[in-house]
């Protein structure tokens, strides 16, 4: 192992060093800076890490892409590759001038000739070839183009050639996303895939303090505090944000660096990540009193660095209303962590979908610790047996599915499934391992919940009294309002008011209100939502009184006679 090379470096020069492979597959963090330990320690792009330092004893490097065409580390083999050319009007078939062909498959025969007679002189040789999404890119066989298929060809033959094993030939291919690459490469036995994650705490920690020893001073925020702060952002957008506030003489607060985290995270995402604003806490829900100290609970231990106990994920149920949303990004608010919300990640374009979602999972991983909302979960997530999109539904579900139970995330990314109809979701997610607390949240049920319900629904909505006062209807329980319910309520109460040309609510505007207000109402299928809460419910002490003690059966029996009425 080299202790100065990054955990990624030191398992790709075990497995070069083996001699079974020639062929690897970069992908992640890939257009980054590298973190080269040393005094100094320097800060490479990743090619030219890969060609001076990995590579610095080979005799030669050659890089490719489909834009730039073949390019190379230095003048020495930018020379040996002209002599080898010189004098020669074709190359198999390739028609040879000065100017060298940019396409792949040109390209790679030029390049196959070349690194053939280089290795057969006892040279050492090795080909870093960028994009290689753009050159052998996801498609069944039967809709890849005769481009793509014979630039797979030269990849596949070059993997298992016996003078490029037994020769020193290394090739090295660049990408974001593994799930943009053909998988007849990504499977190939003689392919070996490499994963380039983002820098993690030490590494940016380090890349602060070199920044720092150049005596420019770009915030007054402590190295430790940047340093966790920017967790999920490549070297490169860390330099950005020194060289930008130096740049305007604009130092870096706590604030405008979180916005500054927030953009370059959901641009990195392709704006398939959205940050969940949390400014509020457990302070701010009402009721659900037994729920808020069980989270007050999980927030102590992530506070106090007890990651070991924390559950995996949480699935949060109960009926359409009872503030599911509102409760989890509060959680997130109370313990200090940032919170994201997953958007919709897939596409219509083949392969596409599951490169979106790797993407998202390494950003994730990058910024741990976070918490992950994901609403409507059982429409969301789909199952295993999705069907008519070539398997890609199951694909999905299955890279989440593990990510989820992924142990070493275990405190660092908690996931938030949230659900009306908790039933329609597949046991794979439910499961201890992923989704392993079942919390349950229900309508206020006791005059206390309800009366706590109103006020916060008060402070939350502005509604202004002429006098404190406490509606019958909300002391009495005689309509059963939702948290959405009551806001909707409050906010008619005061579009009365300003109708009736008055700055403040009086006590007969809310009761005629209140009595004229008509929640919508869909019996069977917010009983059957409860009920099915209830079930999925593990832990006694969340249930409303009346649910505690019921048998499960009778519950059972109960939800299979609703579904039956509402055809579900």
């Amino acid at each position: 192992m080299i202790n100065h090379y990054p955990d990624w470096a030191n398992k790709f020069a075990k497995l070069y060093l083996s001699r079974t492979l020639n062929q690897f597959v970069m992908h992640g963090n890939v257009h980054d800076m590298v973190h080269v330990k040393g005094d100094p320690p320097r800060f490479d792009r990743l090619k030219t890490f890969l060609a001076d330092d990995f590579f610095g004893a080979r005799d030669l490097v050659l890089f490719y892409d489909r834009a730039t065409g073949i390019y190379f580390r230095d003048q020495e083999t930018q020379a040996d590759f002209n002599r080898a050319l010189s004098g020669r009007d074709t190359i198999a078939g390739t028609q040879y001038s000065k100017k060298l062909p940019k396409d792949p498959v040109g390209a790679f025969s030029v390049l196959e000739q070349y690194i053939r007679s280089r290795l057969n002189s006892n040279r050492s040789v090795a080909l870093i070839i960028d994009r290689a999404e753009t050159i052998v890119p996801m498609n069944d066989a039967g809709s890849s183009g005769s481009e793509d298929r014979n630039a797979l060809v030269y990849l596949l033959k070059w993997a298992h050639d016996p003078l490029f094993l037994a020769g020193d030939f290394t090739t090295v291919l660049l990408t974001e996303n593994l799930a943009d690459l053909n998988k007849r490469l990504i499977q190939h036995p003689y392919t070996s895939d490499i994963n380039v994650p983002l820098p993690n705490e030490e590494e940016r920690t380090a890349f602060l303090e070199h920044h720092d020893k150049k005596d420019r001073v770009v915030s007054d925020l402590p190295i430790p505090i940047i340093s966790e702060m920017t967790a999920g952002l490549g070297l490169v957008h860390l330099n950005s944000i020194l060289s930008n506030a130096e740049e305007h003489n604009d130092p870096i607060t706590y604030e405008s660096l979180s916005s500054i985290k927030k953009d370059m995270i959901e641009e990195e995402a392709y704006g398939l990540l959205e940050f969940v604003p949390t400014t509020r806490t457990l302070d701010h829900v009402a009721g659900h009193s037994a729920v808020k100290k069980h989270l007050r609970l999980t927030a102590d231990a992530l506070k106090s660095g007890r990651q070991d106990v924390i559950p995996m994920g949480y699935l949060v149920c109960g009926p359409v209303g009872t503030g599911k949303t509102f409760l989890v990004t509060c959680f997130s608010g109370e313990v200090g962590i940032p919170m994201v919300k997953l958007k919709n990640f897939r596409s219509q374009w083949q392969g596409v979908t599951e490169g979106n979602l790797e993407k998202i999972l390494g950003l994730l991983k990058a910024m741990s610790p976070v918490a992950v909302m994901i609403d409507e979960a059982d429409a969301y997530l789909g199952d295993r047996q999705a069907s008519g999109d070539s398997g890609v539904s199951s694909r999905v579900f299955s890279q989440i599915a593990t990510f989820m139970s992924d142990t070493e995330n275990r405190g660092r990314i908690v996931w938030f499934l949230m659900t009306a109809r908790p039933d329609l979701m597949p046991v794979d997610l439910k499961r201890q391992g992923r989704a392993e607390e079942h919390i349950a949240l229900f309508h206020p049920e006791t005059e206390e919940e309800r009366i706590e319900l109103f006020e916060v629904m008060k402070k939350k909505t502005g509604l202004q009294m002429e006098e404190e006062y406490l509606p019958k209807a909300i002391k009495t329980g005689s309509i059963r309002y939702s948290g959405a319910d009551m806001e909707a309520a409050l906010t008619r109460a005061k579009f009365h008011a300003v109708a009736e040309g008055k700055t403040v609510v009086t006590r007969d505007i809310l009761d005629r209100v209140l009595d004229d207000f008509m929640p919508p109402t869909y019996p069977e299928e917010i009983e059957l939502q409860t009920l099915t809460a209830v079930v999925e419910c593990t832990s006694r002490a969340l249930l409303p009184e009346r649910f505690r003690s019921m048998p499960r059966e009778k519950v059972l029996k109960q939800v299979e006679k609703l579904k039956s009425n509402l055809r579900v």
